[in-house]
């Protein structure tokens, strides 16, 4: 995103490449004088989107020296201390809205960024593409969840109680309604997993030992085992076949 030429490009990268790294999906609507960016409808993880508008804007700001800056910011649901939110992001915050999203002057879409590189962010988006190509094709619900647990698999709590209670809704009904797309929780932790596993695997030199840890399993045996279901060798030999 930051190798982009100007910040609309940066936002447009960001809604691509959303799905590798989980949060709510971007998406943007172009008007005569405003731009707005990612209109969540859905009701999701407040601390997701509380952190995902304030990252963007921050980012956005320090991109272009200070110039960006949001018109105003809108949340379906309210704030914690609303007036400090405000003076961070230097724009009004609407709370209770009827969706959640940004929006920006198509000045600030145009700002160019400082970092803009066209070389290097050639090389990054042939990596991203290559791991998007690895994904599986999710919508829905199935899609929210799988965003969730990505940056969940290293370290964090994926069990089906927490994030469906960050979901606001109980462990039975996620699991039903992901039934209803014809998925269940446990197939998709497996493919956060195994996406994670290829991707330490083919763009770090950690011991296999490690990449089994940061992928969720205390035995290197239980992930030997899950590496040969997934990908029908062994870690070391994948790892030698995609140098």
């Amino acid at each position: 995103m930051l190798t982009s030429d100007t910040v609309g490009a940066g936002v447009q990268q960001l809604a691509r490449y959303q799905r590798i790294i989980g949060g709510p999906p971007i998406s943007t609507c172009v008007r005569r004088r405003t731009v707005c960016v990612s209109k969540w409808r859905a009701r999701r993880d407040r601390s997701a989107l509380n952190s995902t508008a304030s990252l963007m804007v921050l980012h956005f700001r320090h991109e272009t020296d200070g110039r960006f800056a949001a018109t105003r910011i809108t949340f379906q649901h309210t704030v914690d201390e609303v007036a400090a939110y405000e003076r961070v992001l230097g724009c009004p915050t609407v709370q209770a809205g009827s969706w959640s999203g940004i929006n920006v002057s198509l000045d600030a879409w145009r700002l160019p960024l400082r970092r803009h590189d066209a070389v290097l962010r050639q090389l990054l988006e042939t990596q991203a593409n290559d791991i998007l190509a690895r994904q599986p094709a999710r919508t829905g619900l199935a899609l929210q969840v799988q965003q969730a647990l990505a940056p969940r698999v290293a370290g964090g709590d994926t069990s089906v109680a927490t994030l469906a209670r960050e979901m606001a809704m109980s462990p039975r009904t996620l699991q039903r309604r992901l039934a209803a797309e014809g998925v269940s929780y446990h197939d998709l932790l497996d493919d956060a997993r195994k996406a994670a596993a290829s991707r330490h695997l083919t763009e770090s030199t950690l011991a296999i030992g490690e990449v089994a840890y940061l992928v969720g399993y205390s035995e290197p045996a239980a992930f030997h085992r899950a590496f040969k279901r997934w990908f029908g060798t062994t870690p070391e030999a994948f790892r030698k076949s995609e140098v």
